[in-house]
This record gives structure tokens, sequence and C-alpha cells, in this order.
């Protein structure tokens, strides 16, 4: 793209961006003649994705501004009315909005919930900010055709996003997320209303606590084991951190009327976009729980939990009893949740027909091993928790099997079938009861883990991660995958792939005989996975919300000696595949 061209498209962006803080920062780079700059906001329109809208907060057809969510909200709109011809005549259409802490998630929200009124939608917003779960709940409780919720989740706080929800209450999957980014791209005129108006219209209406109780109650309905609550509540301290999000409100509420002592991290309670004590708000990464842990160390908490800015994911550390905390991962949590629900299922007589578990493909095969020992379906679907909700569905109007539980490696995790997303919310309290049994059987989690890791293998999780930013980023991604399919990987940390699955080709083969294909039956996706003599997986994907490529490595070894042993052995295998990683991504810089 030619300057002349750039500036164009900027001048036309100023013209029609009706926020004028968002106009003076593209006014300004003009002025300056930073073309670099204008480059990377204007090369592309930020793209309408699967799952909705990500990227960087700021002026510009590449980034996260009020201009950019009228398109998407209006090709929203004119998609639902194309989907709901009956209703949108008979003027029978709705929509519930909702947003995190972000920096303008408010605006962004109301900007969404005024143009959905002005479109003959009748739209529910929320007064204030609230939890992504809480959206999918509210989305079913009311009956409504889509949702939005605007969040960039666990991302840095120059982030935002918009997610888009179908009436089942799980995010837009195939037809209808291809048929929303068709009409978003048709775009030409976007429609609105004030908020006073819509208001007194009716086509829009505020909603909170009509929502916010039976939430709540859902929640605890969820739990095995109240009397044991009741009982023995005090005996577990929880330190809690919302990382600056939506959390504290319902995680503080669940867990208190359960009667458990919840210590909030002070710094780190109320809600605040530049998330100023951590460089990420995201529970998967260490540096995100220091003070948490370091506040659970001075109280002596059972254990800390955290979710992040919008509370649809929940990470976790307990005590070492040496005065430490360990940190748990997505897919240790995952087996040890699939565990406990299995376990009181079991004892408790309330173990459906054919039941089933569902984990992502990146996600750890811990969990297929503790399945398998109950008897329970463990069913495998794409990454992203709207898959696990499709596959959700597809039980519920098959009656093939019963869903009790699913989760990703992403400390993601859904315990109820009444919220169609991860639910943060609900894995707390889920953990806290978890861990009130175990020590009532005179465990904590860290042992009850070790005794998993002793039945089942052990089984260890590492990622690497890459960034490839801009137009040029998103080619050299394009050119690993393209030369990971074109030339394969015969061994991976010098042990032997025995099997390919390449999502997107649909087919899984040999590499030493890769013309003799088999068919699978996973939806098309840019997903590699390599699968190695020893039982260790290793999946290469490139982000569908970021600017980055990322590989899984899910390594598992026999437990024959003790526990250190396979522990050493496993990260010697982890670190060999991890350094020819890297050799395979510098090499592509």
């Amino acid at each position: 793209m030619d300057r002349e061209e750039i500036i164009a498209r900027a001048k036309n962006y100023v013209k029609e961006e009706q926020d004028s803080g968002f106009c003076k920062e593209v006014e300004d780079l003009i002025a300056a003649n930073n073309i670099t700059e204008l480059e990377d906001r204007f090369y592309q329109n930020l793209e309408f994705g699967t799952g909705g809208l990500r990227g960087i907060i700021g002026g510009g057809t590449n980034r996260m501004n009020t201009w950019v969510i009228n398109r998407a909200t209006q090709g929203l709109a004119n998609y639902l009315i194309k989907a709901f011809p009956e209703k949108a005549a008979q003027g029978q259409l709705s929509a519930v909005v909702a947003y995190d802490s972000r920096r303008f998630s408010d605006v962004f929200a109301e900007a969404t919930a005024r143009i959905f009124a002005a479109n003959g939608i009748k739209t529910y917003l929320f007064t204030g900010l609230r939890p992504t779960p809480e959206l999918s709940y509210a989305l079913r409780k009311l009956n409504c055709d889509t949702g939005v919720v605007v969040t960039a989740s666990h991302n840095p706080p120059q982030y935002n996003g918009y997610k888009a929800y179908w009436n089942d209450g799980a995010q837009v999957t195939p037809p209808h997320d291809e048929g929303i980014i068709k009409e978003v791209n048709a775009v030409t005129e976007v429609k609105t209303i004030s908020k006073e108006e819509a208001i007194k219209q009716g086509s829009l209406v505020l909603i909170d606590k009509e929502v916010d109780e039976p939430y709540w109650e859902m929640v605890k309905n969820q739990l095995f084991r109240p009397e044991l609550i009741k009982e023995k509540a005090k005996e577990v301290k929880v330190v809690y951190t919302p990382l600056h999000g939506t959390g504290a409100m319902h995680v503080e509420k669940v867990l208190g009327d359960l009667g458990l002592t919840v210590i909030t991290v002070p710094e780190q309670r109320e809600p605040d976009g530049t998330f100023r004590t951590v460089e990420k708000p995201n529970p998967e990464e260490a540096p995100a729980l220091k003070m948490a842990v370091e506040l659970a160390k001075k109280e002596h908490a059972d254990v800390v939990m955290a979710t992040d800015p919008d509370a649809d994911r929940f990470g976790s550390a307990v005590p070492d009893g040496q005065g430490n905390y360990v940190l748990i991962t997505g897919n240790q949590m995952g087996a040890l949740l699939v565990d406990y629900i299995l376990h009181s299922r079991q004892e408790l007589g309330k173990m459906p027909k054919n039941p089933a578990v569902i984990r992502s493909i990146v996600t750890s095969q811990f969990a297929d091993k503790i399945c398998k020992h109950y008897g329970v379906h463990l069913e495998e679907c794409l990454t992203g928790f709207k898959w696990i909700a499709s596959v959700m569905a597809d039980y519920e109007k098959s009656g093939n099997h019963s869903y009790v539980f699913g989760f990703e490696e992403s400390y993601g995790y859904n315990v109820e079938t009444d919220v169609r997303d991860k639910d943060g919310v609900s894995a707390a309290a889920m953990c806290a009861e978890m861990t009130l049994y175990w020590r009532s059987q005179n465990k904590t989690l860290l042992q009850r883990l070790e005794e998993l890791f002793t039945q089942y293998g052990y089984f260890e999780d590492r990622a690497v991660a890459k960034n490839f930013a801009g137009a040029a980023g998103s080619t050299t991604m394009k050119n690993i995958m393209t030369k990971l399919r074109t030339e394969g990987l015969k061994t991976l940390g010098g042990v032997k792939v025995v099997s390919i699955r390449d999502i997107q080709n649909s087919c899984v083969y040999n590499p030493e005989s890769p013309s003799e294909k088999k068919n699978i039956a996973l939806p098309k996706s840019n997903v590699l996975q390599f699968f190695l003599e020893n039982g260790t997986v290793v999946s290469a994907r490139p982000s569908g919300t970021e600017p980055k490529i990322k590989f899984y490595i899910n390594a598992t070894t026999k437990v024959e000696g003790s526990l250190d042993q396979a522990k050493e052995v496993s990260a010697r295998h982890c670190s060999a595949i991890e350094t020819q990683i890297n050799e395979i991504l510098n090499a592509a810089e």
C-alpha cells in the first residue's frame, strides 16, 4: 500500500469516526507524516473473525474503536434479521450486552446496545461490568437471539475485544460465523439511537440483579456436598485475586454464601483497565499471581484462586507443605476436577447415563486416562470453548451422551449446562469444595495430584510461543505451517513421530507413508499435531486472536520408579523438544 492510499484511508476514517479522541490520534499521525504507524493502523480492517474482534485500542481501521464496533454490530444485526425474518417482522428479536473492566469497554458496550436497539432488536444492557460467563447465562435465561460481551479476556491492557454469541448461549460457530463476517464486510450504513430515547421506547432495558441472583444460585447448585461445606467451610482459607477485573463481585458472593473465608488481594480487587499491578492480567502466568501468593504465605491460605478480567478463566496455586506455593497448570486443574467430579458422581450415585467429558485437541490426555478408569466417554473438539459448547448441544439433541464436564488447557472449565462458555466463577466454587473434600480425607490438592500421577503416569505440559506482528508476521506464520505440512517432522526431541494429524486437511497419516491418509471427523482448523512414539503429543497452532504462533507440548512418562525420576525424564524430553521448536521459529524470521 503506497503513501497516498494510506493517507486517503486515514482521512476517510477521520470523517466517519464518531469519537474525537480516536480521530485526534490519526490526525496527529497525519500531521507528523508518520507513515510507518499509519500503515500499521490502516493496511487492513480489523478482521471480524469466527469469534468476533480483538485488537489494540486506538484510531484506525486496524484498531479497536467505535468505528470498528459500529460496523461489527450493524453487520451482526443485519445477519440476525435475515436469520430470523419472522421474528424481525414482528419486532421480537432480542440481544443482551455485557462488558468488562477494560478501557472503553463501557463505551463500546453502549454503542453496541444502541445500534441493536436502532435496528428494532430489544436489547438488555448490564448496568455495570459483568463476567463473560454471566453473559452466556443471561442470553439463555432471557431467551435472547444474540449476545455480545466487550472484553479482550487476559490480553495486555492495550487490547480490547468483542465476542459475539448465538441463541444457544455459545460463541458463534459455522455457518453463523461466516454469515456474520460477510454481513460485517458489506456494511455501508450504521443505524443508531440515543441511550435515553432507546430506554424511553422500551428497546433498551437495563439489567443487573434479576440475572445476578439466579446466576449465583445456579453456580452453588452445581456443588455435590453442601453439607460438607456447611460443616467444614471454616477449615479452608482462600486467597483470591480478580486481577482488576469482573470476578470479585461474584466469587466473593458465592464463596461467602458457602461460608468460606475469602481474602481478596486488596491492591487488585477494584476494576482497573490499566491492570496497574501486573504486566498481563493472565492467571496462566506466574507473575500475575505473585501478589496473591505473597498474601497466601502471610495468611497461611489453603488455596490461591485467580480469575482473569472477564472471569472466564480460573487459575490456582496450592501450598507444597514447605512454606511455598505451587502453581497448578490448566491441564492439571482439569485433571483434578475431572477426577473429583467423576469420583463424586460415582460415590453419590449421580452418574448420568452415558456420561461424557469434553476437552480440546491441544489439551493433555491426562484426563483421558481418568475417564477410562471411571468408564466415562472422552470427546475431543477444536480449540475454543465454543466447540465444547457445540458438542454439548449435540449431546442434548442426539441423547447419545450426558455432559458432565468440559475444559481446555488454557485455564477454561465448565461444570454446568446453563453456561455455554468457560466459567471461572463456578470453577472457583468447585475448586473450593474439592479442596474441602480432600482435606476431609486428610489430603491436600497437591497430594491428590501426585496420587493421580502415580496411578496414571506423570504428565508435563509446556508451551512455546512467538509473536509475528503485522502483515509480514501473518505471512511468516503461514509459511511456518506450510513448511511443517510439506516437509513434516520425523522426530521431536529425539523421539520418533509415529503419526501426524492435520486438522486443516481433515486427515491423519504416518510420516513414513504420507500418501496413506485416513479421514478425521473434526471441523477444519489450522492445526498440526505430532504424536510421538512415547505418547507425547506436540501441537502447532497460529492464534486466532493474537499475532503469534503457539506450540503445545503434552508429554507423558510412566512412573516406574519414583515420581521425581519420572519428572526428571520428562523435563529432559520437554527441553529437547523446546530447543527444536525454537530452532524452527528462529529460522523463519
